[in-house]
């Protein structure tokens, strides 16, 4: 006899618990399921900050506190089979759950790379079960040589707090040319890069490991030009893959960009089966090209827009696509990105003209904590539309990138940012003279 539930939620990460309180707001009389294989999850952002900024590990757990207080039943169970006609869902303990209404927030798996000796003991990956960081966090700290493969957002994290650890040498190895190539141009990729070797941490750009070797255990990296390192731990910041062999299995079409395909409303090709969050399809914003962003702001929004929609369109959604935003702390440097960068931009063709700027985020600039923000803002040429936006400074540049998040979601025009009405104050903002936002823009238009 199958457990019968109103909604099933097959995940138990942001997306699955925001889309679960969406649908109890929307729903108050639905009962809602959530099954999950991870007894103790963590909170993804949070996962490289439990090796120093965090007094423990256990600070990062994921809570379900909210789930409890809304009547959200949880229990842990692998989701191992979706039978669409049946409309139920199998679990590895034996028990079958029947539902009205499936969400798939299945998540992520960490890539694992092409590298000879990957399988030995002191190779991690950033998986979202609190029981394996714990152990990661306390075998790393042992360690006296790390190695970060990868250096994306996760990675230089990673980088940055186990280089606060005394008595660690930090390595931190990306094949491409440069660090954050993917996600800004040069001239912030470089800002980063100099933040991580004022620490200490050895930026190793251009690299490409072969082979991991030793015995049972890591003991040196071997480079694809013949230099070996030695090393004690390996953190892998090599990125992620869509989790959707679940939805293969049911045969849900999946899309370019590997994600279970879904249209505006998070509905996959099954109307009583939807996606949410990292096992989704993202469509990018400008050319609506397939692409694999992976973000627990974008899953959220995702989330939230399936809760709503469940039974009925209640919440409409502009064909909009995603922004791709994101934001990244490295010793006192806060790094923003929105939208298309310089480089994305000219790649996909775009006539584009840009705006830069420098200021102090506090009036006067000498006031105690003020720091410097530099802004970019990228146009489109012609219709004068923002299509991207990059930050760097202190603590504040991280809500100014939302700023120029909204802007970009709202189809913003250079002459509307350069007329922006904001609010100031002496230790919150920079002068209303020199507004970074607005400056950036002045300077565009005075490119054009």
């Amino acid at each position: 006899m199958a457990k019968k539930t109103d909604i099933l939620i097959i995940g138990g990460g942001p997306a699955g618990l925001v889309t679960a309180l969406t649908a109890k707001r929307y729903y108050p009389n639905k009962h809602i399921l959530i099954i999950k294989d991870v007894a103790n999850g963590s909170i993804p952002c949070g996962i490289p900050y439990m090796f120093s900024s965090l007094k423990s590990p256990d600070e990062n757990k994921l809570g379900l506190d909210a789930l409890k207080k809304n009547n959200i039943e949880v229990i842990i169970d692998k989701a191992e089979k979706i039978t669409r006609k049946e409309k139920t869902v199998s679990g590895k303990s034996g028990e079958k759950y029947k539902y009205e209404k499936l969400v798939l927030a299945m998540g992520a798996l960490p890539i694992k790379p092409p590298i000879g000796g990957i399988e030995k003991e002191g190779i991690y990956y950033a998986y979202k079960d609190m029981d394996y960081l714990k152990k990661m966090v306390i075998n790393v700290k042992k360690s006296k040589n790390v190695l970060i493969l990868g250096g994306g957002f996760i990675g230089i994290e990673f980088a940055d707090e186990i280089s606060k650890i005394e008595g660690i040498n930090v390595y931190l190895a990306e094949f491409l040319p440069r660090i954050l190539g993917n996600s800004f141009d040069e001239e912030f990729s470089m800002l980063a890069e100099g933040k991580l070797k004022l620490a200490g941490i050895k930026v190793l750009t251009g690299a490409r490991v072969i082979e991991f070797l030793g015995k049972e255990k890591v003991e040196r990296a071997k480079f694809a030009d013949g230099t070996q390192i030695e090393i004690d731990s390996v953190v892998l910041g090599t990125g992620a893959f869509a989790n959707t062999s679940l939805a293969v299995d049911a045969a849900l079409d999946i899309g370019r960009g590997k994600g279970i395909w879904v249209d505006e409303y998070m509905r996959t090709v099954d109307p009583d089966i939807f996606a949410v969050g990292d096992c989704a399809g993202k469509r990018d914003f400008y050319t609506r090209k397939d692409t694999a962003v992976m973000l627990a702001s974008t899953a959220t929004a995702e989330a939230r827009i399936a809760g709503a929609n469940l039974y009925s369109l209640k919440v409409i959604r502009e064909n909009k696509g995603t922004i791709a935003i994101y934001s990244t702390y490295v010793d006192g440097l806060v790094l923003g990105s929105a939208g298309l960068t310089e480089t994305s931009a000219k790649k996909e063709g775009f006539e584009i003209v840009t705006g830069s700027t420098e200021s102090a985020d506090k009036h006067p600039g000498s006031l105690p904590g003020a720091s410097k923000i530099k802004v970019k803002l990228i146009f489109s040429k012609q219709s004068g539309v923002l299509m991207g936006g990059q930050v760097a400074g202190g603590i504040s540049a991280g809500e100014v990138i939302n700023i120029i998040g909204m802007a970009i979601q709202q189809r913003v025009s250079l002459t509307e940012l350069e007329t922006l009405q904001m609010a100031t104050h002496p230790y919150l903002t920079s002068a209303p003279t020199m507004y970074p936002v607005v400056a950036a823009a002045q300077d565009a238009l005075g490119n054009m």
